[in-house]
């Protein structure tokens, strides 16, 4: 039978838990990061990993796997027991947490499909969204297994490629529970039409910087250059280019990586602030300024304070908060209609 508008918002409502678990994932391995606890479990059980160490067996055995890392033998080698449960605890509950949500999408997703609740244009794409899920549980195992074979660190590409993996499936969700939500259009393309594309530049400004920000954490460049908005006493650092070839300088270089995400951010602000006046006249654009500016102003704070753990973790949370209203934003500016959809019985709105 086909799907009606009550089950569409009953999947919506749906995706929406989904993108909060999403969001809670993505902060915890920001505090995972900062706590240095992402190398403490060095196997991975993608299908027995649910139960916790229940004795003391368990967990000697654990704690004798962790002392063949790099990072107990290089940095930890002094740790004892009670030290390394204190690392593990984040890690296993970022874990859990990620099976909880592959969980929490494909019950519903295989009780809505059984239904036949579900078009079947939106049947792939939530299926595209589970395949997504399974590459990113995957890619966090290479991002930590970068960093048990030599170096006591975790690959910053692979950890730019863990966290860009999280806000695409982040996006995707989102944007498809805001259509089945509110499935017509509010403003008119007089309104509406001039903003669309800066805000598609915004969102691509958004993401870029949230890239570069990984490679900051992953390069700890967050630790040098604790001043804003000079760097060692400049505007422009001597040292950007010193690394040969010169091409690398902004994945690998820490004071051309700092320097990067600085001008990315506060390009970002600039253009959400200009979005912020310009439109005005629909309320998700004033939040959208103001989401940028809070975000700044963490970033900012986050550096002058050589990055303590609680200002690093509401920085990255800042982060899915701006990215969440930006695209909050290209909601409401969406170019067509969609209750035609409806009324035509499909059911599966493509913008």
């Amino acid at each position: 039978m086909p799907s009606d508008k009550t089950s569409l918002r009953a999947v919506g409502i749906w995706l929406l838990v989904c993108c909060a678990l999403v969001a809670v994932m993505v902060v915890i391995g920001g505090l995972t990061r900062l706590t240095h606890s992402g190398l403490s479990m060095v196997e991975w059980k993608p299908l027995t990993g649910f139960l916790p160490p229940m004795n003391t067996d368990d967990w000697q055995r654990l704690f004798d796997a962790y002392r063949s890392s790099p990072e107990f033998r290089e940095i930890n080698h002094g740790m004892t027991l009670s030290g390394f449960q204190e690392i593990f605890w984040l890690e296993f509950i970022h874990r859990v947490i990620g099976r909880v949500v592959g969980l929490v999408f494909l019950l519903p997703f295989l009780w809505f499909l059984l239904r036949r609740q579900l078009p079947s244009c939106l049947i792939w794409r939530l299926a595209g969204f589970f395949l997504l899920g399974g590459m990113q549980g995957v890619m966090g195992w290479i991002m930590v297994k970068s960093g048990l074979v030599d170096q006591p660190d975790v690959s910053h590409y692979r950890l730019a490629a863990h966290l860009g993996l999280a806000f695409l499936i982040y996006g995707l969700m989102f944007r498809q529970a805001l259509l089945l939500l509110e499935p017509e259009s509010h403003h008119a393309e007089v309104v509406a039409g001039p903003l669309r594309r800066p805000t598609w530049i915004l969102l691509a400004l958004a993401s870029i910087t949230v890239i570069a920000g990984a490679l900051v954490a992953g390069l700890d460049a967050g630790l040098s250059y604790n001043t804003f908005p000079l760097m060692d006493g400049q505007i422009i650092p001597d040292n950007l280019w010193h690394f040969d070839p010169w091409y690398i300088n902004p994945l690998e270089n820490t004071a051309t990586v700092q320097f990067d995400h600085r001008v990315l951010a506060l390009l970002t602000l600039a253009l959400a602030l200009w979005l912020g006046w310009r439109g005005r006249v629909e309320t998700a654009f004033p939040l959208l300024a103001l989401a940028a500016l809070v975000q700044v102003t963490l970033g900012i704070l986050t550096l002058l304070f050589e990055v303590p753990v609680v200002l690093g973790s509401l920085h990255q949370a800042g982060a899915l908060l701006l990215f969440t209203a930006i695209l909050w934003a290209l909601h409401r500016i969406r170019p067509i209609p969609l209750s035609s959809f409806y009324e035509k019985g499909l059911s599966c709105p493509d913008r």
